[in-house]
């Protein structure tokens, strides 16, 4: 929900030309938390991180409600703000993802963040699967008296968990390359969002520029956002030249080096073979190194790859491996230093850009 701050913090809204807070002042009710957030016109959670102050909480918001606790005399809970102070300097992130490497990337940029504040990280594996998922993560998350949490994808879209990080009113920071609000009901969150659709679109564009037309893809895994996203901008760059994927060679993967090798494999068996593969991760990509090499093939003299995400890998494989760069390490940092230091809202997106890295993987299609 949009939030619109008071003309000043002195200022009451009003309604029907008369001051809402002298109209509550007059009744002479005692004011509770509620009554707080609904004349400052904000929510419930925001008025709390106010009262314990909460460094999530922009200057002009603290002012507005500060004036408002102080006019109406609203008295705090002590038992309830001792509850909240009495959370730790740890910062939990909370991921369910196959990929070593993007968890290890996304571990060190929030160690980069959090170097020399005296606040330590807490990393929490869990399984989005289990019957269990969100009681795991509320019992991690008290046990631990979290300070903030940095969710990772997949589980950064799942409404269930951020419901839950709502009731628990704890600070948190969705990584996801889905950008907007989640709805049924609508919610706004504090988002890291990565371009992956106009990096893979850009992919597309420089296989096409090579002459390359008939192109297999090896899709990430459906339940992450990602894939969606990855798989979108994939085929936006290939339409704006009539391009399309060829049924047969559309082959399913779930981001692992297996399923990459597996799906290579029927790729570059079918028939008509094709001069370029696009995987939607280097895992996958560095699977279907395997599969060319096993079936015999010079990469990128006989066919061209491309992955995405820029990890370690990429440049440990020979050829060196022509990816899509995302900046994990930086967008874990950045999500842990906004942290720390509350520069993000409920309604604050900071972008980051994906960016094609040209190495020795592709070259120009193969003639005939």
């Amino acid at each position: 929900m949009a939030r619109t701050p008071l003309a000043t913090a002195a200022t009451a809204p009003r309604e029907g030309g008369i001051d809402a807070v002298e109209e509550f002042i007059r009744r002479r009710k005692k004011a509770t938390i509620n009554d707080v957030a609904n004349l400052a016109r904000v929510s419930k959670k925001t008025v709390s991180r106010v009262i314990n102050n909460s460094p999530s909480v922009k200057p002009d918001t603290r002012d507005q409600v500060n004036a408002i606790i102080a006019r109406i005399g609203f008295r705090p809970d002590p038992q309830a703000r001792g509850l909240a102070f009495r959370r730790s300097f740890l910062i939990g992130l909370i991921y369910d993802n196959p990929n070593a490497q993007y968890i290890v990337n996304m571990q060190t940029g929030a160690l980069d963040g959090l170097r020399g504040t005296g606040t330590e990280l807490v990393v929490h594996p869990c399984d989005r699967l289990s019957e269990t998922f969100v009681d795991d993560i509320r019992e991690f998350i008290e046990v631990q008296r979290l300070a903030g949490v940095i969710l990772l994808p997949p589980i950064a879209d799942d409404r269930r968990l951020l419901d839950l990080m709502e009731e628990l009113d704890i600070p948190f920071i969705r990584v996801t390359a889905r950008p907007g609000d989640l709805n049924d009901p609508p919610i706004r969150t504090a988002q890291i969002v990565s371009r992956d659709r106009e990096g893979c679109a850009e992919a597309a564009e420089h296989l096409v520029s090579l002459g390359h037309k008939r192109i297999g893809f090896i899709q990430g895994n459906l339940q992450y956002p990602s894939a969606h996203e990855r798989r979108a901008g994939f085929e936006e760059g290939l339409a704006r030249h009539g391009i399309t994927i060829p049924p047969e060679l559309d082959m399913p993967g779930d981001y692992s080096f297996d399923s990459g090798y597996r799906a290579a494999r029927q790729i570059l068996s079918a028939p008509r073979r094709p001069t370029a593969i696009i995987a939607s991760n280097d895992q996958m990509a560095a699977g279907a190194y395997h599969a060319a090499y096993e079936a015999g093939l010079k990469i990128p003299a006989d066919v061209t790859i491309v992955g995405f995400d820029d990890a370690d890998v990429a440049t440990r494989i020979y050829p060196p491996l022509t990816t899509v760069r995302l900046p994990t390490r930086d967008m874990a940092r950045t999500a842990a230093e906004s942290l720390m230091n509350g520069e993000m809202t409920d309604d604050t997106s900071i972008v980051f850009q994906a960016k094609l890295m040209i190495r020795g993987s592709s070259g120009p299609a193969p003639k005939g």
